[in-house]
This record gives structure tokens, sequence and C-alpha cells, in this order.
């Protein structure tokens, strides 16, 4: 791992120099499927809440606004189990860690399936969400160590790539489960998929040991490195641009683009299918640069902000931006991920789980500005707006860890 500072304006720093110890798996292929189950799982049941909520509101015995909280009550656990769970992980054996994990998430979806009421829902949502980060974190450290050097950036794309299928597959197929058989069939189903990841990752992960040398003292040491809080802030920033645009979505494409409820879906889809193909991209890219990487990812996404509010009166054109805003967010996702594990330090496990706290932080922060703007009266194109503006102050975040780099007041490389 590179310490002295880049004399080009931006870093060149291909995945490779990731500096995480090598491990071999008999199947690697089938190893990386297994720590991507454990995104879909994820990505399942975080996801499946939004499409279910006037039934699991009715449920419980609130209005649709206070099961709202539902949502956030899953964001909080991942904001704080994230570096919590990492922490206190950081020296255990990673696949014994991702067993235990899972194992935790199956309990909160169970416990979220078994609630009779709201305030019981309420907190076994904050359970499922706390191995959330944790699991991405370790999950990504582990498939960086079974890649070839020039590849691990596709290996940690690979693992994300269950998250973005989820948004495909699982969300869909557990959003009409919970409508058929009521809203807990969907948190079973849940349950049943992390059940499945722990005995896939048992049994196909090969044995990766812990940090014998972390400690407390040294975890948290991350937290004193300016450019793993520059880029926690750019995601937490520029990501959020795309949740303002997300999460009113269905409201923009009805009363706005004239499209039918139906056409909803086919949007929802689209964006899906872009953080597939994203995350993909995203891997292929991090292996040539993960922080020009970042720049396209964020600049990008800035111009497909307008994009879409210059395409969403025009019905259908508005599609095809949907689905390069979430690739674009995909690539941004990814390579933070990665960068993440690289300006940590020897605090490469706090590092890797804090990404998703961030960007749980860019859910809550970009659909609660989009809100705002709505509400002022500026219209449902509004929030498109907001993301063009978290965008672009994303990229201005990562520009500054750049400059502060190049100037050697950062000694690690970013």
């Amino acid at each position: 791992m590179t310490t002295t500072a880049e004399t080009s304006a931006l870093p060149a720093d291909p995945s490779g120099d990731l500096d995480v110890p090598s491990v071999t798996a008999r199947h690697f292929g089938l190893a990386v499927l297994a720590l991507a189950m454990g995104g879909f799982a994820i990505g399942t049941t975080e996801f499946v809440t939004m499409g279910l909520l006037p039934q699991i509101a009715a449920g419980v015995g609130v209005s649709i606004p206070t099961g709202g909280h539902v949502i956030s009550a899953y964001a909080v656990g991942v904001v704080v189990g994230a570096p919590v769970l990492a922490f206190l992980g950081a020296r255990l054996p990673r696949r014994a860690l991702l067993v235990a994990l899972m194992a935790a998430f199956a309990v909160g979806n169970g416990l979220s399936a078994l609630a009779t009421s709201y305030e019981q829902l309420m907190l076994a949502r904050f359970a499922a969400g706390l191995p959330h980060g944790a699991y991405f974190g370790v999950a990504s450290l582990v498939a960086a160590s079974m890649a070839r050097p020039s590849r691990k950036g596709r290996a940690v794309s690979l693992v994300m790539l269950g998250l973005s299928v989820a948004n495909v597959i699982g969300v869909p197929a557990a959003t009409v489960l919970g409508q058929e058989l009521g809203w807990r069939a969907a948190f079973w189903a849940s349950a049943a998929l992390a059940v499945v990841t722990l005995a896939l990752v048992a049994w196909l992960v090969p044995s990766v040991p812990g940090d014998a040398g972390a400690s407390g003292r040294r975890e948290l040491s991350a937290f004193k490195v300016p450019q793993v809080w520059l880029t926690l802030l750019a995601g937490a920033v520029g990501f959020g641009g795309m949740f303002a645009v997300y999460s009113y979505i269905a409201p923009v494409v009805t009363d706005v683009a004239g499209l039918g409820e139906r056409s909803v879906a086919v949007f929802l889809l689209s964006f899906g299918l872009g953080m597939v193909a994203g995350t993909w991209l995203a891997g292929v890219m991090a292996d040539w640069s993960i922080f020009r990487s970042l720049i396209i990812g964020g600049v990008g996404m800035a111009f497909t902000m307008l994009a879409f509010w210059l395409a969403a009166p025009h019905g259908w054109a508005a599609l095809p931006v949907v689905f390069l805003i979430t690739t674009l967010g995909s690539v941004l996702v990814v390579n933070l991920q990665l960068r993440l594990m690289d300006v940590a330090g020897d605090a490469q496990t706090l590092g890797a789980a804090m990404n998703h706290a961030s960007l749980n932080i860019a859910n809550a922060l970009g659909a609660w500005l989009g809100g705002l703007v709505i509400a002022a009266g500026w219209g449902l194109r509004a929030p498109a707006l907001v993301g063009l503006g978290l965008s672009v102050a994303g990229v201005a975040i990562l520009l500054l860890s750049a400059a502060l780099h190049v100037r050697g007041r950062d000694a690690v490389p970013a």
C-alpha cells in the first residue's frame, strides 16, 4: 500500500493495490455466489417494506405515514450496527463472523414476522438492520482476499451484485408473496434466505482468519483519517441524489409523465436493471481506477438528474434515464466500498462496513430533501434538481479529497 502523495491531479489507484491478504477458494465462483446470496437476502428485506407498506401499517394498526418509520428503523439499525459490529468482530475469523451476522439477520426478520404491535415491529426492524453494513464490509474483504490482484474490484462488485439482483427479482417476488399470503410472509421469506446464505457461506467460503492485530484503538484509528471522513461524506451526500428521485418516482410517473399506475412497476424494474448493469460495470472500472470511477459516477449522476427533470413530462422518454441513474449510482456505490477498504489503512473491517451506514444516511437525506421541495410547492420534478445539487456536492467533496492527497496533507492513498 502506497504511503506517499501522487503527483497527478487525480490519484491513480487500481484496486489491486488494496492491502488484503490472499486466500485460496476451491471454487471461487461458488464462494462469491454464496457471499452475494447474503446481499440478495439483505436487499430483499430492505426494499420489500416499501412495497408492502400499506399492508404492514394496517397489520399493526397505524397510518401509512407512521408505518413509514418502520423503514427508518431499519436504516438506523444499519447506521448503528455497521461500526459497532465491525469494531467488535474485527479479530474474529471472517467466515464465522459472516455466518453469525446472517444468523442475526435471520432472527431479526423472524421477529419482524412475529411482531404483533407497532412498537415490536420497530424494534425488530432495527435489529434486522444491525448486521447489514458489517456483512457487506466483511463479505467484500473476503471476496477481495480470494481474487487475483487485478480482479479484486470485480470480486467486490459481484458481492454487491446480490443487492442489485434483489431489486429485480427478490423484491417483486417478496412483494407478491406478501400481497397474497400477508405481509409477514415476506419477512419469513427473508429469514429463509438468510438461513440458506449462512449454510452456503459455511460450506463454500474458505476459512479466512480475522485480523489478529486488530484492537479497539486501531479500528477507531480509521476515524482519524481525513480521507475516510471525506469518502463517507461523499457517499452520504452524493448518493442522496438517487434516493431523492427514487423515493418519489411513483407520483412522477403517474402525475407528471401522465402514465398509468401499472407503469410504475416498469420504472422500478428499470431502476433495478440499472443497478445490475452498474454493479457489473463498476467492477470493471474499479480494476482500472477506483477514484476516477467515483468521479465519473458522480458527474454522470448529475447529468442524468438534469436529464430526468427534462424528460419526466414526456412519458416513456424518462424510462432510459432512470436506468442510467442507477447504473451510474451503482458505479459510485461499489467504488466507495473499495475506496473505504483502501483509505482505512489497518482498520479495514470498520472502514469497509461503514459504506452502508453512509448510504443509509444518503437514503434519509435524499428522501427528506426531496419531500421538502415538494411540500414547498416546487412540484414533483423538483427532487431531481435536489439530486443534481447533491451529486455536484458529492463530486466537490471527492475533488477536495484529491486535492488534500496531492498536496501531501494526507499520507493515505486516495
